[in-house]
């Protein structure tokens, strides 16, 4: 599969640059497991790689000159001098690449142009970091092709900073490392404080169950204030808290935390969250780690409601997946992602899958809403040379 999709982008590359690439990489999007929101608090997340992926061919230059292409946008190639990157100019999709180029350049690293055409599978809107997979394609091929020398984890730091900085957009480190460093059957657990990782088992078809991924097709965009707005609360908290991050409130010290913040309903919602969510990805890891796999399902659900109850960044189509999912007979359900649309998952036995993904279009179908899309979520390996 891999080596068709390389094919088809690297010959789509030829017929746009005259030559034939110096190189195919893919990278994947990613779904969250748990622990959402709490990346930017300097806490746990536990995302794993989706067979979805945004696959470049790629070319160095040495005229200063950024020529970018896709397959997935009407139109055709656009042009740049390295020179003239400027912060947030960019309104187009053109920004998540160019900015790892201006990234890299601003980091040191002498990065002299390069003609890119890219083709992405990674549903686009739906909470699984499309802009991501883009991002550390790009990092990936440039790192290689000019001889960086650089590791996943800091393509990643590379990727975020293209994101928060040129782009615009107050992204976590979640999604960049998911997409550069996750491994086939495992599910990454990050510590997003010092980045270190551990690959934790995490094969469902094994065990009889399987993970679907509900696509709400309710797009929204991290570039927009309402995620801004909840970072600024918790860092709000944690500076009324007197920590660094939210994540330095220990788990058994909440009550008294939240007690210290009095009147500040709303900061006291986001504190109670991203400290309860940090729990649950304990938990979760514990759970899977001794081999418990089916009883994370309550902990998506409890993860689930604080995102909608304490975060407020769930939307109807989002709850209805849940609440649909469960009484279809689902182990467990959350929202995953940054919320007000997007993606939700599911886990289910085996056998049950057909069912509740035929309860969930019917609710839909029923509500007026959008009919979703619903596939399987396999964990898959993270950002690699294809060709």
């Amino acid at each position: 599969m891999s080596e068709a999709v390389a094919e088809t982008v690297a010959g789509r590359f030829a017929e746009l640059y005259g030559s034939a690439p110096d190189g195919v990489w893919a990278a994947p999007g990613r779904v969250n497991l748990i622990g959402e929101h709490t990346d930017y608090n300097d806490g746990f997340v536990m995302p794993f790689a989706l067979p979805h992926q945004a696959v470049a061919a790629v070319s160095r230059r040495e005229d200063g000159v950024l020529r970018l292409h896709s397959a997935d946008v009407e139109g055709g190639v656009t042009e740049v001098h390295l020179d003239a990157l400027a912060l947030e100019s960019d309104k187009n999709w053109t920004a998540y690449p160019a900015g790892v180029v201006w990234a890299l350049r601003e980091a040191g690293h002498a990065v002299t142009g390069a003609d890119i055409h890219l083709a992405s599978t990674v549903p686009s809107g739906a909470g699984l970091s499309s802009s991501a997979a883009l991002e550390v394609v790009v990092a990936l091929a440039l790192n290689d092709l000019f001889s960086l020398g650089l590791r996943g984890w800091q393509l990643a730091r590379l990727c975020q900073r293209a994101e928060n900085v040129y782009v615009g957009a107050p992204v976590g480190i979640m999604d960049q490392t998911a997409s550069a460093c996750c491994e086939s059957g495992h599910a990454l657990f990050l510590d997003t404080r010092d980045l270190s990782q551990r690959q934790i088992p995490f094969d469902l078809a094994a065990e009889g169950m399987r993970l679907l991924v509900v696509d709400t097709q309710v797009k929204h965009s991290h570039s927009e204030g309402e995620y801004g707005k909840r970072r600024a609360g918790c860092e709000k908290g944690a500076a009324l808290l007197g920590v660094d991050a939210l994540r330095d409130i220990p788990y058994d010290g909440l009550d008294e935390a939240l007690a210290r913040l009095g009147d500040e309903e709303e900061v006291r919602r986001l504190v109670r969250h991203v400290v309860t969510e940090d729990e649950r990805v304990e938990r979760v890891v514990s759970l899977l780690e001794s081999g418990e796999t089916r009883a994370i399902g309550p902990v998506l659900v409890e993860g689930h409601a604080s995102l909608r109850d304490d975060f407020r960044i769930s939307c109807p189509e989002l709850d209805l997946v849940v609440d649909t999912a469960l009484t279809a007979g689902a182990l467990g359900a959350r929202m995953t992602g940054g919320g007000f649309g997007g993606s939700a998952i599911v886990l289910a036995e085996e056998a049950d899958v057909e069912a509740i993904t035929k309860a969930v279009t019917e609710a839909f179908a029923a509500a007026g809403f959008t009919t979703p899309r619903v596939f399987e979520a396999v964990p898959s390996p993270g950002a690699r040379r294809l060709h």
